[in-house]
């Protein structure tokens, strides 16, 4: 007898309820519609999946099989949650995963361009961080993804934008009065007159003093926007791209330091072996 997935939902709910009559009841089924379904798996597959007929202790293979249920289950339920967004969206989704500063900075003109021809594409956006946008590409949870990476590490024709990182601080913060020195330099080395609040941007930094006060670092955040907030109430300083700083902050000023000069790019990526729908394919142009 083939695999079928509903062998495999009913597997996986009796082994993560632990007996017949709680899957059963989850399931909204009879236990013995539920014991035929196991023994028909069970049969499939050629060896016992439980140890015991309760049902609550799995064998080695069971543990695998319900691993790869897992698997087969969450991929069926993805491309089930993909056509029912198409169908709400009769003209299509498109999915974006990106970097917090790319997803203030730069998405807001992608999506008004992008809207010129496409008003009636449903478009889902998330801000996470680089790591997290490669997962999501990579379990197909979004069609694209804004990273960012050092301009060495990147190829050129999906780089979208190169720009510079430096210090972001309050303007009413140690820094700021340290810069008012005329003979003050801008470095990396002011980084120490305040607490750092770190963000995976930091990292980019290839300077021992930043690298220190990252060892040290009691504050993190990840979002553009908290990041900001939490300069402008003066906990400390960050590093942010330039055109990260949105208009109206009045209490957060930037500085780019060149000891050294660090630049970053904003690139997009993409599943390499699997096509982009149609309207993703058009925002991919559009980036």
């Amino acid at each position: 007898m083939p695999f079928k997935l509903e062998m495999l939902r009913v597997f996986q709910t009796v082994a993560e309820k632990g007996s017949l009559a709680a899957a059963a009841d989850s399931l909204h089924r009879t236990p013995s519609a539920v014991s035929m379904t196991l023994s028909q798996l069970t049969e499939t597959v050629g060896a016992p999946l439980f140890e015991t007929d309760r049902k609550n202790r799995l064998t080695p293979l069971g543990q695998l099989v319900l691993q790869e249920c897992h698997r087969a289950t969450d991929t069926f339920d993805r491309c089930t949650d993909a056509i029912h967004r198409h169908v709400l969206a009769t003209a299509g989704t498109v999915r974006l995963a990106a970097v917090p500063s790319a997803a203030v900075s730069l998405l807001p003109l992608a999506i008004a361009n992008f809207r010129e021809q496409h008003a009636d594409v449903r478009l889902e956006i998330s801000d996470v961080d680089s790591a997290a946008v490669r997962r999501r590409i990579q379990t197909d949870e979004a069609d694209i993804g804004i990273i960012s990476s050092t301009p060495t590490a990147t190829r050129e024709d999906d780089v979208i934008l190169t720009d510079s990182l430096g210090i972001v601080f309050a303007r009413n913060g140690a820094i700021a009065e340290a810069l008012r020195d005329p003979d003050r330099h801008p470095d990396w080395e002011l980084l120490a007159l305040e607490p750092l609040i770190a963000n995976p941007l930091c990292r980019m930094v290839n300077h021992p003093l930043v690298e220190s006060r990252l060892s040290i670092c009691t504050l993190q955040a990840r979002s553009t926007t908290v990041l900001l907030a939490y300069v402008q109430n003066c906990l400390g300083a960050t590093v942010l791209p330039f055109n990260a700083i949105t208009r109206g902050m009045t209490n957060v000023a930037f500085v780019q330091p060149e000891n050294p000069p660090v630049h970053r790019v904003l690139r997009k990526i993409r599943q390499e072996d699997r096509p982009l729908s149609p309207v993703a394919a058009e925002f991919w142009k559009v980036l």
